[in-house]
């Protein structure tokens, strides 16, 4: 997308506007990414002082809309969050490793009194880790193999058979990025409890701001948009490769999500495809949605 009219940025009079700042809301997840989106184009500051809650979908988001503008020679300034609370969050989950690449970031050493404490008890099964080789993969599996018992065994009462299954699954949404994004990627993995259901949920998110799908599928299909080309992969597993065999990962993940009752998400280009639950609210299809590279994913798995 580099070069082309789809970029985040606004031009009034011929010229960037890059002293206007934006005030975020106070949570960011999967909800409000479309209003930071909405926000972010128009504005060279991203002001998170406000900032209460982010889960593993908004860091990872916010990484990716870092990583944009700086590609595009419209580096933001991330004004950090005034919580020491989210502070805490946003190191343990690693976010401050890659953020510092991709924003100036004031200030531009944060203040953290005490850090939270690593410990095999952890909720969080996976920080935000990049994607950009195979081996990172096999990093990543085998981390996550190592916490997912103490977690979707205690607080999601996941048997063998399902752990193996979550693996494989988080396995293929990771390798999309290798195989068919062009570019890296990050993924993030916690356990929070959903108010909403009363139950414990895992949250995966996984984004890249590669090709996406429609290009991607491009090369075989003839696609009329952005959404078709979400749903050629999702439900029908179409791959960008002709090898018999191929694209059947995300039908694979979205059966396992289905079966245990979880939500996913795929976001690409101007559109979005979700699986809904019952328990969880949202719309099954998107479009018209602002124009961002690559491919938002995002799974959640409540307890059984």
């Amino acid at each position: 997308m580099k070069g082309s009219d789809s970029k985040l940025m606004c031009l009034k009079k011929g010229k960037f506007m890059r002293s206007k700042s934006i005030n975020m809301h106070t949570h960011i997840t999967e909800e409000t990414f479309e209003q930071v989106l909405s926000l972010y184009r128009d504005s060279s500051i991203i002001d998170l002082r406000g900032i209460t809650f982010i889960d593993p979908y908004g860091m990872v988001g916010l990484l990716e809309v870092g990583e944009f503008s700086k590609s595009e020679d419209n580096q933001k300034t991330l004004r950090l969050p005034d919580s020491e609370e989210v502070l805490k969050y946003l190191e343990r989950m690693d976010f401050f490793i890659s953020a510092d690449r991709y924003f100036i970031l004031e200030p531009p050493q944060p203040e953290i009194s005490v850090k939270y404490l690593r410990s095999f008890d952890s909720d969080v099964l996976l920080e935000i880790t990049l994607i950009e080789r195979s081996d990172d993969i096999h990093f990543i599996v085998g981390k996550v193999r190592d916490r997912s018992h103490a977690i979707l065994t205690k607080h999601l009462h996941y048997d063998e058979n399902t752990i193996n299954n979550f693996i494989v699954a988080l396995s293929e949404v990771c390798q999309n990025i290798i195989e068919h994004s062009g570019y890296k990627g990050f993924v993030g993995i916690q356990k929070y409890h959903f108010q909403n259901l009363n139950k414990n949920v895992v949250k995966i998110a996984v984004m890249d701001i590669g090709i996406g799908f429609r290009k991607s599928l491009s090369e075989r299909f003839v696609l009329k948009d952005d959404l078709e080309a979400i749903e050629k992969g999702l439900l029908h597993g179409a791959s960008r490769f002709s090898d018999k065999g191929r694209g059947h990962g995300l039908s694979a993940v979205r059966r396992f999500v289905k079966q245990w009752n979880g939500k996913i998400s795929i976001r690409s280009g101007t559109a979005k495809l979700s699986i809904i639950p019952e328990w969880s609210k949202g719309r099954a299809k998107e479009r018209g949605l602002i124009n961002f590279p690559g491919a938002q994913v995002n799974i959640m798995l409540p307890e059984v």
